[in-house]
């Protein structure tokens, strides 16, 4: 199904209701320019990498303060491996997945010492190939429902479910179709990902912070590391949800740093939908994720925002504006003013591959604005001397459907809604082979 229904109806923006048309006619796109990433705040022009490195640090700042908000000090201060968050392999087994590889289980703590006695815990779920002779490359992602729905093995562990309340095995017994134990094996193709050499490393983003804009800020990391009293409560450049998560995955890529049967210089973060946007700011933020996958992401993710086709940030500065910082939302009726768009956060993974992966039905996430993002990031990839950066792709048209095109950008859209289908994990493997192997 769409997920414009959540939608259609009136919206609550800056406390008015209004109601917004969603637009998927390509003749009512406006006119826009886009900014420019090679062009510097005081005019200069990028010719070099070291040029490009100043340029860089003002586009994460401009996205930052206009999108998806700044950390808390004390994270932005304690770096990588900060020492307030700490693991515990809770389970280490052998014969997982009918012999074909080991599992482990590894609760994240994080802590504040500001806050003594106050921690919040995430599960990490890994799965490896059980006959691998050396460390192997890492996907790396959260799930939508919990790790127990990413196979039925019955020794998972469930923290919560998506509404963020905290599950027993009594009432996991009584969750039915996605949430239930195995209930999301579809998207999550597990076997190929095995097979093909590769650990698969998830969490539920829930342990890390609720989707819900009236406890995301008064629960999970939020309450641990800021003193939000709710969602109005923040500053104008405060983190949202987006940056919380993807500070999460950081965390995460520490612990595979100390695990020695993957390699952590070659993990791939992916992320589908709102957690595609996650992906691409993790991505962003953190240089060390070697590849960057994003599925379905749309506006604030991978989607030109100046488009205004499907998903926009009018639609999303309402009941989603916990997702990105307050100032976001000014930019709703006013795209045109906003500092810059989603090919430039597409250029921050520069010279690392990042490949953007669409779906023909989702109209809602602009698969053709995805594209374009990908399109438009060329020249700054260019700047490294990378020949094609984007293949044979050099016009605005989309490729034909069901086949992955690009060089260090991929892309694809396939047929079919907005989904995970193993059709789009073969093409994330395939791209990952190239870089990883």
């Amino acid at each position: 199904m769409f997920r414009q229904w959540m939608f259609l109806g009136c919206l609550m923006v800056t406390g008015m209701a209004f109601c917004q048309s969603v637009n998927y006619d390509e003749s009512k796109v406006p006119a826009y320019t886009l900014p420019d990433p090679l062009v510097c705040e005081d005019g200069s022009r990028v010719e070099t990498v070291a040029d490009w490195t100043r340029r860089r640090a003002e586009i994460f700042r401009q996205f930052q303060e206009q999108m998806y908000g700044f950390l808390p000090e004390m994270l932005e201060k304690a770096g990588n491996h900060p020492d307030f968050v700490t693991f515990e392999v809770v389970e280490d087994c052998p014969d997982a997945l009918s012999g074909t590889a080991l599992r482990k289980q590894v609760v994240l703590t994080f802590t504040n010492p500001q806050k003594p006695g106050q921690k919040v815990t995430a599960n990490l779920l890994l799965y490896i190939p059980k006959h691998a002779k050396k460390p192997v490359p890492v996907f790396l992602g959260y799930n939508f429902m919990g790790n127990h729905t990413i196979t039925p093995e019955p020794e998972i562990l469930a923290f919560h479910d998506r509404a963020g309340n905290v599950l027993t095995e009594e009432t996991l017994a009584q969750k039915e179709g996605t949430s239930a134990r195995g209930g999301r094996v579809n998207r999550w193709d597990v076997a190929q990902i095995l097979e093909n050499g590769y650990a698969l490393a998830t969490m539920h983003y829930v342990d890390v912070a609720k989707d819900q804009r009236n406890q995301c800020f008064t629960s999970g990391i939020f309450d641990l590391y800021s003193d939000y009293e709710g969602e109005t409560s923040r500053e104008k450049t405060d983190w949202g949800a987006i940056t919380a998560w993807a500070w999460g995955l950081s965390r995460a890529l520490d612990y595979l740093e100390t695990e020695k049967l993957v390699d952590a210089k070659k993990v791939a973060v992916m992320g589908h939908s709102r957690l595609g946007k996650t992906a691409l700011w993790a991505g962003a933020s953190d240089p060390r994720f070697a590849v960057v996958i994003s599925n379905n992401s749309g506006c604030g993710g991978a989607a030109l925002s100046r488009r205004e086709f499907g998903e926009t940030i009018l639609i999303m500065s309402g009941g989603l504006r916990y997702w990105f910082c307050p100032k976001f939302r000014e930019f709703g009726e006013r795209v045109g003013d906003f500092a810059i768009d989603q090919h430039e956060l597409m250029a921050l993974m520069a010279p690392r591959p990042v490949y953007v992966a669409s779906a023909e039905e989702d109209r809602w996430a602009d698969p053709k604005g995805e594209y374009l993002s990908c399109l438009h990031a060329v020249p700054v990839y260019q700047i490294f001397g990378i020949e094609k950066p984007f293949g044979d792709q050099t016009t605005p048209e989309l490729p034909s459907l069901n086949q992955s095109v690009g060089n260090v950008i991929g892309y694809h859209i396939r047929t079919g809604i907005h989904d995970v289908t193993p059709f789009d994990w073969t093409q994330f493997i395939q791209f990952a082979d190239r870089f990883l192997k």
